[in-house]
């Protein structure tokens, strides 16, 4: 709901990082802290790109807040690294001449 998204949020902003918000969250509060949609984030877990563990008779996925700050700083890294590696790549490259 608009409601609790807020309140999410909200926490993020007034406490910092994911952990503030308890040791594990639902897959839907892992997708308003990252504002993505539930369905991306139920495609992060069974990727195993987002680490997650089934918590309770139903067996409902949780996401811990750590995995939640690592995947973020990883995607950090990730982009610094893309925007290095973009950098250092020339341009273009010149057509070899056979003649």
């Amino acid at each position: 709901s608009r409601e609790r998204s807020r309140s999410i949020i909200g926490a993020m902003n007034d406490a910092g990082p994911a952990h503030s918000l308890g040791r594990f969250l639902s897959v839907a509060d892992t997708a308003e802290i990252l504002n993505i949609s539930v369905t991306s984030a139920y495609a992060l877990v069974r990727s195993g790109e987002l680490p997650a563990i089934r918590i309770g008779a139903g067996g409902q996925w949780r996401i811990e807040s750590s995995a939640i700050d690592a995947y973020v700083d990883a995607r950090y890294e990730e982009e610094r690294r893309i925007r290095l590696w973009e950098r250092a790549a020339p341009s273009h490259l010149d057509e070899p001449s056979w003649s």
